[in-house]
Protein backbone atom coordinates (compact mmCIF):
# COMPACT_ATOMS: atom_id res chain seq x y z
CA UNK A 1 0.00 0.00 0.00
CA UNK A 2 1.56 3.36 -0.88
CA UNK A 3 0.27 6.63 0.68
CA UNK A 4 -0.04 9.60 -0.52
CA UNK A 5 3.41 10.84 1.34
CA UNK A 6 5.13 7.88 -0.47
CA UNK A 7 4.02 9.17 -3.51
CA UNK A 8 5.10 13.05 -2.79
CA UNK A 9 8.33 11.84 -2.08
CA UNK A 10 9.10 9.59 -5.19
CA UNK A 11 7.90 12.39 -8.04
CA UNK A 12 10.21 14.65 -5.84
CA UNK A 13 13.05 12.67 -6.01
CA UNK A 14 12.44 11.81 -9.33
CA UNK A 15 12.13 15.88 -10.25
CA UNK A 16 15.10 16.83 -8.38
CA UNK A 17 17.30 14.35 -10.42
CA UNK A 18 15.29 15.06 -13.96
CA UNK A 19 16.13 19.06 -13.33
CA UNK A 20 19.80 18.64 -12.65
CA UNK A 21 19.37 15.80 -15.88
CA UNK A 22 17.61 18.76 -18.07
CA UNK A 23 20.05 21.93 -16.25
CA UNK A 24 23.15 19.52 -17.15
CA UNK A 25 21.88 18.95 -20.85
CA UNK A 26 21.03 22.77 -21.69
CA UNK A 27 24.45 23.97 -19.80
CA UNK A 28 26.54 21.00 -20.06
CA UNK A 29 29.95 22.91 -18.85
CA UNK A 30 28.21 23.51 -15.11
CA UNK A 31 28.82 19.86 -13.91
CA UNK A 32 32.06 20.07 -15.41
CA UNK A 33 33.09 23.48 -13.64
CA UNK A 34 31.50 21.76 -10.02
CA UNK A 35 33.26 18.70 -10.69
CA UNK A 36 36.44 20.47 -11.38
CA UNK A 37 36.39 22.33 -8.54
CA UNK A 38 35.57 19.43 -6.21
CA UNK A 39 38.40 17.79 -7.51
CA UNK A 40 40.98 20.95 -7.33
CA UNK A 41 40.17 21.03 -3.75
CA UNK A 42 40.31 17.32 -2.72
CA UNK A 43 43.80 17.59 -4.60
CA UNK A 44 44.75 20.18 -2.38
CA UNK A 45 43.38 18.81 0.66
CA UNK A 46 45.47 15.75 -0.28
CA UNK A 47 48.87 17.80 -1.03
CA UNK A 48 48.14 20.03 2.61
CA UNK A 49 50.63 17.37 4.57
CA UNK A 50 52.78 17.67 1.60
CA UNK A 51 53.62 21.41 0.68
CA UNK A 52 56.93 21.49 2.10
CA UNK A 53 58.14 25.14 3.41
CA UNK A 54 55.11 26.85 1.52
CA UNK A 55 53.07 28.78 4.31
CA UNK A 56 49.71 27.14 5.13
CA UNK A 57 48.03 30.68 3.66
CA UNK A 58 50.08 30.95 0.17
CA UNK A 59 48.55 27.10 -0.34
CA UNK A 60 45.09 28.12 0.44
CA UNK A 61 45.36 31.03 -1.62
CA UNK A 62 47.48 29.16 -4.23
CA UNK A 63 44.23 26.22 -4.30
CA UNK A 64 41.41 28.73 -3.78
CA UNK A 65 42.66 30.48 -7.44
CA UNK A 66 43.05 27.45 -9.37
CA UNK A 67 39.42 26.40 -7.84
CA UNK A 68 37.96 29.32 -8.96
CA UNK A 69 39.83 29.66 -12.27
CA UNK A 70 38.65 26.57 -13.07
CA UNK A 71 34.90 27.43 -12.83
CA UNK A 72 35.15 30.86 -14.45
CA UNK A 73 37.16 28.72 -17.48
CA UNK A 74 34.26 26.49 -17.22
CA UNK A 75 31.81 29.22 -17.19
CA UNK A 76 32.72 31.00 -19.90
CA UNK A 77 33.12 27.91 -22.04
CA UNK A 78 29.81 27.29 -20.90
CA UNK A 79 28.54 30.90 -22.20
CA UNK A 80 30.64 30.73 -25.59
CA UNK A 81 28.84 27.05 -26.51
CA UNK A 82 25.84 28.46 -25.86
CA UNK A 83 26.19 31.64 -27.99
CA UNK A 84 27.30 29.14 -30.80
CA UNK A 85 24.49 27.12 -30.25
CA UNK A 86 22.43 30.11 -30.49
CA UNK A 87 23.38 31.65 -32.89
CA UNK A 88 25.42 30.36 -35.49
CA UNK A 89 24.22 26.43 -35.54
CA UNK A 90 20.82 27.56 -35.33
CA UNK A 91 19.34 26.58 -38.82
CA UNK A 92 18.21 29.38 -40.86
CA UNK A 93 14.55 30.17 -40.48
Amino acid sequence: MSTDTDLFLSSYDENRGSKFTQKAEEAPFVPIGMAGFAAIVAYGLYRLKRRGNTKMSLHLIHMRVAAQGFVVGAKTLGMGYSMYREFWAKPKS
